[in-house]
């Protein structure tokens, strides 16, 4: 391998297990570090990081995060972030900012697309422009109501104060950030690098370029890179780019080590609640910090006590918090957190009271100590390591890019000088630990260790029913104080800066000076993989070959039969009791270790669209889906087959609890999924698929689990439930199934030889009555209230199903909408942290959406105007493509390779084959403007729409009358 003259390679090392060559380099005279992960993937994926430790509550970090993204040296629009989106083919684009690093990262199957965005994301990085008034816009500013009346009240604006709001809306968001405010009393973790709204409007425009000029540097950089693209190319470029501008910096950026507590200390806060009823609604949590992240030894040690505590219900501590009276279920903050640079372990429960904080404790101290006097069974050790191993060979890719998933794991080890290519090769350190478990003392002395360890933090977050209340009169009062002090020439500046910023926000800037790829660079093919019907002695599966790494994927899929309205509304908890009840016998305790020995995961969930010719037309499956190693296959599958044929519904007390857990967890949904969820209201009436996600998924699924979760305290409403779960799933078990397997092609025989073994060919009753719904199409017009200081808004119309000439059209037009008109007016201007449209197809529905957004009435208002802009202006061709670009590029989307298999099969069950979505895709490319303009106008009438929102009950009263509102 041959590295740029600029460059010093430092080491390199092959990854066997993952088919990786992996590469460290320094910048000579920066001293910029950068890890190269070659691999034979074209999907090529760039990330620079750079350590950003805040010292306050300002957001900085998170704010110069969004303005630099805003316009460069080279690239002097006002937002080429958003602009490259739509230009781009890329598979992912984001920036983040974490507690103590900020990263830039893209990935992009096209070589031209990714030296574009390449281009781009160095010069935002290193030359960025920072203009004030992009400051005011992402940060925060001041503003009169009415923008031009200097005597209206005065409010506070802009992205991320949004952001933030909505972020810190959130009851496990804030008990995040208040206990790490106590666990690092004086490194940059005791602050909240996203922003404290009440802090926010306290920075600076100047602090703001301070800090940009002591991080944003080379010198304090990390590039890391992954795919087939040759090093020497990717490091000429940031060369050229970025580097050779830079002399290296004098002061090196790092965090210290945490002073440590000499006692426990134990804290009681509070946080708001839009709700009179306090009632069991305080969270307790319990903390230790711990020794540094980057020993990569001591950090796997962590991870397998953490596994063997808390990984699920036959872990001692799990099922001592699901199984206690003191709380409803285990708090979201249960495991290792292992991003900072000194670890934490941390356990809690929800749904609790304030007085009840001692009796948590002891709990915990209790069963740690049982743990330290006792240990654990051997098996669930190896468990647990077991867990570890399938996890470090899996290839990943679902959700991030593989190789970003890779860089994302390691880029923590490489912000803290760590190192990163330790943690991408854990095998040395597995088999180390495969020895050091036979020792009968391993668990207890870390437990001891634990117990020992006095920086140990106990955390009670009671809830408050005014507090909302009194931030917001704080507020109010603070921004009159402030308006009351301003002299005329002071208003006269904000009133001034208004216009500035409106001015900024409706210039066309030329976009012709950023690099772009065109339809003609769009593959002629997509991807799909194609997998087969075979048949072992007259037993029948499908198999899709594919590089899984020594992984096995199986399923069991069921088709749905004819179920009642209460049947229905089952099928969320019958999913998830199939896999955490017991089975064959055993309790779920013992099910759940079994599961940890056997299989990487084992999960069951239902699937129902509409017909790709008729949305009113519906099918539907329960899929039962496993994945273990190769060698553990044969078990994995008779843990399948047992989950399925002998599941215990006779567990009682455990489906209590499990209905507790689902009833908090979707609680908690509310204000990260608001966007989510008010789409899924807004198009409830318009299909049968959508009524169906909106009772099951969305925001009624809520208000029927809270029913539930009372109901069944009377044991006799207990016994009728698990009762009807019974009858549902024998429904289920008579319904014709199907099977599938994912592995790689030299693995077939043995698989399917183990899957004949334990399934006898599926037997269909001869009765059976296929899944339908009836039809439905109508409107409705609801506010759904929670404790939220911002919005989400929806609006919803009836629209064409895939195979419709049309449906091509529609979902290019979300794109062009949002692209042309929704981010300027919705983002930009408004303030919402996001928005924009798009046409679901499965229920034919095309819909608009805000995202914790400042505004309700107004929003809903942009959404309406969107379409006259669209009738009204000159459309530009350029904006087509873009708009059919960002389509084809989603489309196109790779996923892992057993992911693809999966929704490969899946799509095809629902009618969507491949020759289906590459025609629907060949469709997407012959889009026309006049197509966009003809769709609009014969589908997104106003008679026809449907609208819903998630906001605060305050916001609420004051919509119009012919809202309905709906309290959660």
């Amino acid at each position: 391998m041959t590295c740029h003259p600029a460059f010093q390679l430092k080491r390199t090392e092959t990854i066997e297990s993952l088919g990786i060559d992996v590469q460290e380099y320094v910048h000579t005279i920066t001293g910029a570090l950068h890890y190269h992960i070659a691999a034979d993937n074209q999907e090529n994926v760039f990330l620079v990081a750079f350590r950003t430790v805040p010292e306050d509550n300002c957001g900085v970090a998170h704010i110069l995060e969004h303005t630099a993204l805003c316009g460069s040296s080279r690239y002097p629009v006002r937002d080429p972030f958003f602009m490259m989106s739509r230009r781009s083919l890329n598979t992912f684009m984001n920036a983040f900012t974490s507690s103590d690093w900020t990263a830039y990262p893209f990935a992009s199957q096209n070589r031209k697309d990714y030296f574009n965005l390449l281009d781009v994301y160095l010069d935002a990085a290193f030359f960025s422009r920072l203009d004030p008034l992009d400051f005011a816009q992402e940060g925060h500013r001041i503003e009169f109501s009415d923008s031009a009346n200097a005597d209206s009240p005065l409010v506070y604006k802009g992205v991320v104060y949004n952001e933030m709001k909505g972020a810190m809306s959130s009851p496990v968001s804030y008990l995040w950030q208040t206990l790490t405010r106590y666990l690092f009393p004086s490194t940059t973790y005791h602050y909240n690098s996203g922003g404290d709204p009440e802090a926010i409007p306290d920075l600076s425009y100047e602090q703001l370029l301070h800090f940009y000029k002591t991080h944003y540097h080379p010198s304090n950089a990390v590039f890391m890179t992954f795919g087939d693209i040759p090093v020497e190319e990717l490091q000429q470029r940031f060369e050229d780019q970025a580097l050779s501008n830079f002399e290296k910096l004098s002061e090196e950026i790092t965090v210290g080590d945490e002073k440590r507590y000499f006692s426990p200390v134990r804290i009681e806060e509070a946080y708001a609640l839009d709700d009179e009823n306090i009632s069991g609604k305080t969270h307790h949590v319990l903390a230790w910090l711990l020794g540094p992240s980057i020993d990569l030894e001591q950090q796997l040690k962590a991870h397998l006590l953490s596994r063997v505590l808390l990984d699920n219900s036959s872990s001692p501590l799990r099922y001592a918090l699901e199984s206690t009276d003191l709380g409803t279920s285990p708090s979201p903050l249960c495991g290792l957190e292992d991003s900072n640079r000194e670890m934490g372990f941390m356990c809690g429960i929800e749904g609790s009271e304030p007085e009840k904080a001692a009796e948590f404790e002891q709990l915990v101290l209790d069963t740690l100590t049982a743990v330290a006097e006792n240990g654990v069974p051997q098996e669930h050790l190896e468990a647990a390591l077991h867990q570890l191993e399938l996890s470090q060979r899996e290839i990943s890719g679902d959700g991030y890019p593989y190789g970003m998933s890779l860089i994302l794991g390691s880029l923590s080890s490489a912000i803290h000088r760590g190192d990163p290519i330790a943690l991408l090769n854990l095998d040395p350190v597995l088999a180390k630990l495969h020895e050091e478990i036979t020792h009968p003392d391993f668990i207890p002395s870390m437990v001891r260790e634990l117990l020992d360890n006095p920086h140990r933090v106990r955390l009670t977050l009671r809830p408050d029913s005014k507090l909302a209340e009194k931030r917001d009169a704080a507020e109010t009062a603070k921004l009159e104080k402030i308006r009351q002090s301003l002299n005329e020439d002071q208003k006269q500046a904000v009133i001034e800066q208004a216009k500035a910023l409106e001015a900024r926000q409706n210039q066309i800037d030329d976009e012709s000076v950023l690099p772009k790829v065109t339809i003609a660079d769009v593959p002629g093919k997509m991807h799909i993989p194609h997998g087969t019907e075979e048949s072992l002695q007259g037993f029948r599966y499908n198999f899709y070959p594919q590089g899984t790494n020594g992984l096995v994927y199986e399923q069991v899929i069921i088709d749905l039969p004819a179920l009642s309205e209460a049947e229905l509304q089952l099928i969320p908890l019958y999913s998830n009791c199939l896999t955490e009840l017991g089975c064959d016998g055993k309790s779920y305790q013992d099910t759940q270790a079994w599961q940890s020995q056997v299989c990487g995961s084992i999960s069951a969930y239902s699937s129902v669209r509409g017909s790709i010719e008729d949305e009113q037309k519906v099918s539907g499956y329960m899929t039962l889906s496993a994945k273990a190693l190769l060698s553990k296959q044969a078990e994995m599958t008779e843990l399948v087959h047992k989950t399925l044929t002998s599941v215990r519904f006779d567990e009682l007390s455990r489906i209590r609890e499990l209905v507790s857990q689902q009833r908090t967890r979707k609680e908690q949904s509310v204000t990260g999924q608001g966007h989510s969820l008010a789409i899924m209201a807004a198009a409830s009436q318009l299909s049968p698929g959508g009524l169906l996600s909106h009772n099951l998924r969305g925001l009624q699924s809520i208000r029927a689990v809270k029913e539930l979760d009372e109901s069944i305290r009377d044991e006799s409403n207990l016994k009728q439930l698990a009762a009807s779960l019974e009858a549902l799933h024998q429904k289920l078990l008579n319904a014709p199934r199907r099977f599938l397997i994912v592995t790689e092609a030299e693995h077939q025989q043995q698989v399917a030889e183990t899957l004949v073994a334990q399934w006898q060919a599926a037997q269909t009753d001869g009765d059976f009555v296929p899944f339908e719904l009836p039809s439905i199409r109508s409107t409705v017009t609801q506010a759904w209230t929670t404790s939220t200081q911002v919005n989400f808004c929806a609006k919803a119309y009836p629209t064409v199903p895939v195979e419709h000439p049309d449906a091509a059209a529609l979902t290019v037009l979300g794109d062009f909408l949002r692209n042309g008109f929704l981010h300027r007016t919705v983002r930009e201007k408004g303030g919402a942290y996001g928005s924009g449209a798009g046409q679901d197809s499965a229920d034919a529905v095309f819909r608009f959406f805000s995202y914790r957004d400042p505004r309700l009435s107004e929003t809903l208002a942009d959404f309406d105007a969107s379409l006259t802009w669209l009738q009204q202006s000159e459309l530009e061709a350029q904006k087509l493509e873009e708009a059919i670009l960002g389509v084809v590029s989603s489309i196109d989307k790779p996923g892992s390779p057993a992911g693809e298999a999966k929704q490969a099969y899946h799509s095809a069950l629902f009618g969507r084959t491949p020759e289906q979505r590459e025609n629907f895709r060949q469709r997407i490319l012959k889009v026309t403007l006049d197509d966009l303009k003809r769709v609009a106008a014969t589908y997104l009438k106003p008679e026809r729409a449907s609208v819903a929102v998630v906001t605060s009950p305050a916001a609420a009263a004051r919509l119009d009358d012919q809202f309905e509102i709906i309290a959660l």
